[in-house]
């Protein structure tokens, strides 16, 4: 009795803190809840797989097999970019349909993949491949559905910010849970992330109607480029046959681009590269599992302050705050090359999570601002193929180097420093450019 009454009195604190500031009026709140069930989900498949050849790197790997690796997490983005993203804009009154779809489809792959991983069936590849995608197109459809939820009293970053949040609290949950499943058996975590999608499913055809209602929303008239005659007057309104492109999100959001796939490009550099040097090589005379656990916590807790911090953002100011984190995680990365030792590269750990949590939330703030909702979930699509091609190519850099900590460490921050060059000459041009704030089109 009393431990029911604790779960009661839990629960209805969960409820208090996610329907604050009117986002249980508004309906975020429903939205939150659905994503940490998704991201408790998610960490339930990530455990049951982490024992397989599919996501374990012993320390006597080839550098080859982890490159093999990162191709294929490639995967699933090469289905988002050019098919998801475009369907799920033809679909703006069925996102409450696509999100309990992606939920059925990891419900279904996790209950075929606890018995693949059982029988040590090669089915488990294209299942756990399977799962990626719908995770990805979920992301896709939330990142769009925030607008339509949030309360009136918050901003987009802030409201993206407790969306993530409550995923990221959700995490680490799980793991705990996965854990203790993983001891009776390995296909028992993934019995149990089939049980979270098929309640998420029923949750995502609970969400509020707007979301499924363009109603009060302004749309954007896109003005593509037309191919005109030498002489002919430019036309004051879009042809019919006009095409809309990424080219039309605005200035805004591909500085955003630019500056947090650098970022992104520094979270896949320092996980593979700090996670070969610190095996063959720990610093501070630390064990290697010693090392590499303290750095996965330092970036773990840097994601999660991110997170927290993005709360107090604006979304007015979300270009200066990716520039801010871009020129954080430059000065960390110098610093870490010029004083090398534990302390300088667990901070670096952290400010990288930080800048990368923080710089997102602004992007995804950015592109709810200023892209029209005729291609917004392509943007989104596409900008997430852009983070992942970033964080693969980060990781390759990681592979290739020499395993030396000063050498490593210097390479990213002068990348870094290059990016940020580019991304403030960008910062002054629209600056100069707009000299006023940028209008909300959606």
């Amino acid at each position: 009795m009393r431990t029911g009454k604790v779960v009661h009195g839990t629960g209805r604190r969960i409820r208090r803190a996610t329907s604050a500031d009117g986002a249980g009026e508004s309906g975020l709140a429903k939205l939150i809840e659905l994503h940490a069930l998704n991201s408790f989900g998610d960490m339930l498949i990530t455990i049951a797989l982490a024992s397989t050849i599919f996501f374990s790197v012993p320390t006597g790997e080839a550098r080859g097999r982890v490159a093999l690796y990162l191709l294929v997490t490639m995967a699933p983005f090469a289905l988002l970019a050019p098919v998801i993203g475009p369907l799920l804009d033809r679909l703006p009154h069925g996102r409450r349909a696509a999100m309990a779809m992606a939920m059925l489809a990891r419900a279904v792959l996790a209950w075929t993949m606890a018995g693949s991983i059982t029988d040590g069936d090669l089915a488990l590849y294209p299942e756990a491949l399977g799962c990626l995608v719908a995770s990805k197109a979920y992301g896709v459809v939330r990142s769009v559905v925030v607008p339509r939820l949030k309360p009136a009293r918050i901003t987009l970053v802030k409201a993206n910010s407790r969306v993530t949040l409550a995923g990221l609290l959700a995490t680490g949950v799980a793991a705990a849970v996965g854990g203790g499943l993983h001891l009776i058996g390995p296909s028992w975590p993934l019995r149990g992330a089939f049980l979270v999608f098929v309640i998420g499913t029923l949750m995502a055809f609970h969400l509020p109607h707007q979301v499924d209602s363009a109603k009060g929303e302004q749309r954007a008239v896109l003005h593509a480029e037309p191919h005109l005659n030498p002489g002919e007057p430019v036309p004051t309104e879009p042809t019919p046959r006009a095409k809309a492109s990424l080219r039309t999100v605005g200035p805004a959001v591909v500085l955003g681009l630019r500056a947090v796939a650098s970022l992104r490009g520094l979270s896949g550099f320092l996980t593979l590269f700090l996670a070969f040097l610190l095996r063959v090589d720990p610093v501070g005379g630390l064990a290697p599992t010693a090392a590499l656990g303290l750095l996965a916590v330092a970036a773990g807790g840097g994601n999660a302050l991110g997170s927290v911090l993005g709360s107090w953002l604006r979304t007015r100011g979300s270009e200066a705050t990716i520039t801010l984190m871009l020129l954080l995680a430059t000065g960390a990365a110098a610093a870490a090359a010029i004083w090398y030792g534990v302390a300088t590269v667990l901070v670096v750990a952290a400010v990288a999570g930080i800048a990368n949590s923080l710089a997102k939330l602004a992007l995804d703030a950015l592109i709810q601002r200023d892209v029209p909702e005729a291609v917004r979930t392509s943007t989104f699509a596409r900008s997430e193929t852009l983070m992942q091609l970033a964080w693969v190519f980060g990781g390759a850099l990681g592979i290739l180097l020499p395993l030396d900590g000063v050498l490593g460490l210097s390479v990213a921050a002068a990348l870094l420093g290059v990016a940020l060059l580019w991304t403030v000459l960008a910062l002054v041009r629209l600056g100069v450019r707009s000299g006023t704030p940028h209008p909300r089109v959606a």
